[in-house]
């Protein structure tokens, strides 16, 4: 599992295009983003700097908190 922070989600507008980019990236196999908190947890087999691309493409920033295997 790997744990984002995401900076600049401000509705649930935000949370949905947010979940979708982390969706759209190879290895991905379920995201859940909470968007009070601006924290997304990602399962599966992605790479970290391709999840990071991601999030960054839709718009917002996007950092690692933790990483676990």
């Amino acid at each position: 599992m790997i744990i984002l922070k995401i900076e600049g989600m401000s509705c649930t507008h935000c949370k949905k295009r947010v979940e979708e980019a982390i969706r759209s990236v190879k290895g991905v196999t379920d995201v859940k983003v909470d968007l009070n908190s601006g924290i997304a947890e990602i399962s599966g087999f992605a790479s970290p700097n391709d999840l990071i691309s991601a999030v960054i493409k839709a718009g917002y920033n996007a950092q690692i908190i933790e990483e676990k295997i």
